[in-house]
């Protein structure tokens, strides 16, 4: 019998936004979580983003608002010899929906 592949999840882009604006910042993901995680990562602590491309039917834009955090922490023993001893590891944790008229 045949083996089944997993189906791949779409790859979605996600805008950081500041303010009433967007940013240059782009993170991907196939949700919006995973691009929040992205963006703890790099230092961001109030996350704002908006997938790109995307618009509901009375014309919004849905916003995904998280507050994110980024710990040093140690990585684990069976780690490649070109990882350092310590590692990023991002938090994430949804705080609510927005949704705005314009860009």
């Amino acid at each position: 019998m045949a083996r089944r592949r997993k189906k791949s999840r779409a790859k979605k882009y996600y805008v950081l936004r500041k303010g009433n604006r967007d940013t240059e910042h782009v993170f991907s993901g196939s949700a919006p979580r995973q691009a929040a995680l992205k963006a703890a990562t790099r230092g961001f602590t109030d996350i704002r983003l908006r997938e790109r491309g995307r618009r509901l039917k009375d014309g919004r834009y849905p916003i995904h608002v998280f507050k994110g955090s980024v710990k040093s922490v140690r990585a684990p023993e069976n780690r490649p010899d070109w990882l350092p001893d310590k590692v990023k590891k991002p938090t994430v944790r949804k705080i609510k929906m927005e949704y705005v008229k314009k860009l």
